[in-house]
């Protein structure tokens, strides 16, 4: 499937019917028997998942915690995350017992995004400089990338498979198909915890410069058709 060159890069070398057959194998099963799949189909180092420990991160995050606690959850520091945002990360991480690992911008980057304001005039290099980047300088060392996105929360999530090839890495989806009415059952079920700010109407949490109240992720960017900060894209 993937190989790893000697320079520790991984090289996409994957074809369409070996993806078509993972997508296959893993659409009927639910979302806890895809990620113990997961650790049947790759090695845990191979593994990268990454968490924005927004709205309700805790629901992807216990499923991991229940299944393999040597993953490692990697945090984009923005560096423009709400105070609550990161009191919910280290709320997380202590009552699941997490591996969290922070990664973020190139201070004199960050810092230019700061002085200029630059979400205010070009919310895509901003996201570009403080959250695509620094992932990007990690990611060529794994094979598979998780992400708890959700068909439901976009449209151009809803044009999404399990399993994709994107770039360098494949991306794994467990949750691709888990409605709002199972996530919020589940949720209730098990009593995780909601992000601070969803009590305040909230619904999708990213930076404070570019988050207000709104359902789904009509908060973000308010004002802006942008959807996406460009990680999944």
């Amino acid at each position: 499937m993937l190989e790893t060159s000697s320079e520790n890069k991984v090289i996409p070398n994957i074809s369409d019917a070996e993806i078509k057959a993972l997508n296959k194998k893993y659409k009927s099963l639910s979302a806890t028997q895809r990620i113990k799949q997961l650790y049947q189909d790759f090695d845990v180092i191979d593994v990268m998942l990454t968490s924005s420990f927004a709205a309700t991160s805790a629901f992807l995050l216990k499923l991991f915690s229940e299944i393999n606690t040597e993953q490692t959850v990697f945090f984009i520091d923005t560096g423009y995350h709400f105070e609550d945002t990161l009191k919910y990360k280290q709320a997380l991480t202590e009552r699941y017992g997490l591996n969290v690992k922070s990664i973020s911008a190139l201070k004199e980057e960050h810092d230019f995004t700061s002085k200029d304001e630059t979400w205010k005039k070009n919310p895509d290099f901003c996201c570009s400089i403080n959250k695509v980047r620094p992932l990007d300088i990690i990611k060529n060392q794994y094979k598979v990338w998780v992400s708890g996105l959700m068909d439901w929360q976009s449209d151009h999530r809803s044009t999404l498979d399990i399993f994709e090839l994107r770039g360098e890495i494949l991306k794994f989806y467990p949750l691709l198909d888990v409605t709002k009415e199972q996530r919020d059952a589940y949720i209730e079920e098990h009593d995780l915890p909601f992000h601070p700010l969803v009590a305040k109407g909230y619904n999708s949490i990213g930076c404070k410069h570019c988050t207000v109240p709104g359902e789904d992720r009509s908060g973000r960017w308010n004002n802006s058709p942008k959807t996406e900060c460009g990680l999944h894209l």
